[in-house]
């Protein structure tokens, strides 16, 4: 089920009261919370766009997760990104996820997973920019290997203490 923060439907109704998340060029612009579906392993979701401060120009997306499944622990995490091509090399993901450790302190968490591709150097790298430290790297367990990527056996664990 979708529901829209406009709604005043979301968790302690700290998502409809959000304050500008700004960094330099950056801006976070919540576009939708989904509410999850534990029957079929979602859990909460909020979705932003990165933008850029002056134009509005969208420049990609993030989401954080608000709850972890046992799956999510191990090979999903609670924060995912995707910074357009054009846009790339400014750091936008680690800094949008650095925006976001207010929110999810408020949300309750204590810390956030962050997983990827061994190979994913760039992914890799926005995890240890935002403040994530490497705990392990897991063999994906079978069940997970058709969501990602062709061929990926492994991924990278990393904790963001908040």
């Amino acid at each position: 089920m979708r529901r829209s923060v406009t709604q005043g439907r979301s968790p302690e109704g700290l998502l409809a009261a959000l304050p500008p998340l700004m960094d330099g060029d950056l801006t976070l612009v919540l576009e939708r919370y989904d509410c999850g579906d534990p029957a079929r392993g979602w859990v909460p979701e909020c979705h932003f766009r990165m933008e850029h401060t002056g134009t509005g120009q969208p420049m990609g997306q993030l989401r954080l997760r608000t709850a972890l499944n046992e799956r999510l622990r191990q090979f999903g995490g609670h924060v995912a990104y995707e910074v357009d091509p054009a846009h790339r090399g400014h750091h936008y993901a680690a800094r949008g996820i650095r925006l976001l450790v207010p929110l999810a302190r408020a949300l309750g968490l204590t810390e956030l997973w962050i997983t990827c591709a061994p190979e994913n150097g760039a992914s890799r790298r926005t995890a240890e920019l935002a403040g994530a430290v490497l705990v392990d790297t897991i063999p994906l367990p079978e069940p997970a290997r058709h969501l990602a990527e062709p061929g990926r056996t492994q991924t990278c664990r990393y904790r963001l203490e908040l």
